[in-house]
């Protein structure tokens, strides 16, 4: 099964809504539909990101690749309630290097 690892930059928290907020809609909406592999917080130049890596079942890649577009823009609009965010990346294991992935037009 392909790899895969989205990227989002956070910025200010909402009103009303806690940090834990951020991680938690992430999980949840990559969790609805793939298997969460990983998680973590990178600080990247003072800005904060989250990082989650998740499995698309095997087909073909640019299938497995659009799928896993739409798994990291289904995460950014759930974690855009709770928080402002900025760049999204999307990115598959690509032999021992992340490579980045583009929807197709």
């Amino acid at each position: 099964m392909p790899s895969y690892r989205t990227r989002l930059q956070i910025g200010d928290l909402r009103p009303g809504h806690r940090p834990e907020e951020v991680m938690d809609l992430a999980e949840a909406a990559v969790q609805a539909t793939h298997v969460l592999a990983a998680k973590d917080v990178e600080v990247v130049s003072r800005v904060p990101r989250i990082v989650l890596r998740f499995t698309v079942p095997a087909s073909h890649r640019a299938g497995e690749d659009a799928e896993a577009v739409g798994v990291g823009a289904r995460m950014a609009e759930a974690v855009s309630g709770v928080a402002v965010t900025g760049r999204l990346d999307v990115l598959r294991r690509d032999g021992g290097r992340w490579v980045p992935v583009h929807a197709a037009p």
